[in-house]
């Protein structure tokens, strides 16, 4: 399986890497855009700020390259939030997937700590008709929990296939179209992350 990652100035990407290693896959790191265009699975992971890193893609013109890819695409942490419209952070007009602004959380008690970090329960949203989940959250078990790190939010919508709680209600992950998206970091989740990219690679 041809796997890329997308390689822009944002953090964390290689422990992306290291995970689909530890799976037996070796992906491409790169901002070729016809690589990106040619690989049967595109993920877009990344920490950072999203003004700088929306400057880095439109620079190189990737902003359009993600936009046109037809292939399933994966966005981690800052990846999910680059994929909605606009982003409070730097007030950044993002990719544009997802019709979603994202906030900055906002405390409303002593103990309510920005960023986010830690570990936290997903709820995984099922369909009324058959209660079945979206095919990137099967297998998870009860109670799953994933590992998160993050001061923005991607505000509960259409688009929202689970949530997370952390001062509010928020998208822990999305999915429109060809379009996959989670805020927690799935690599540095355990066997429940393990399953969500293996649930990806097998889209």
């Amino acid at each position: 399986m041809n796997v890329a990652i997308v390689k822009y100035n944002a953090g964390n990407i290689y422990s992306v890497v290291n995970a689909l290693r530890r799976m037996g896959i070796e992906p491409t790191l790169t901002d070729d855009a016809e690589l990106l265009k040619k690989a049967d699975k595109v993920l877009f992971p990344g920490q950072g700020h999203a003004g700088e890193a929306m400057e880095y893609l439109r620079a190189r013109r990737l902003d359009e390259v993600i936009r046109e890819l037809k292939q399933p695409v994966f966005g981690i942490c800052v990846g999910q939030q680059l994929l909605c419209k606009h982003s409070e952070e730097g007030d950044t007009q993002c990719i544009g997937i997802f019709d979603a602004e994202v906030k900055r959380f906002q405390p409303q008690r002593h103990e309510d700590k920005v960023p986010c970090m830690g570990w936290n329960e997903l709820d995984v949203r099922c369909k009324k008709e058959d209660g079945r989940c979206n095919a990137l959250m099967e297998g998870l078990g009860e109670h799953p929990y994933v590992y998160f790190v993050h001061s923005y939010y991607v505000p509960v919508c259409e688009e929202t296939i689970a949530t997370a709680d952390y001062i509010l209600p928020y998208s822990a992950s999305m999915h429109k179209d060809n379009f996959y998206a989670c805020q927690f970091h799935p690599e540095k989740s355990g066997k429940v992350g393990e399953q969500i990219l293996k649930n990806f690679l097998e889209l």
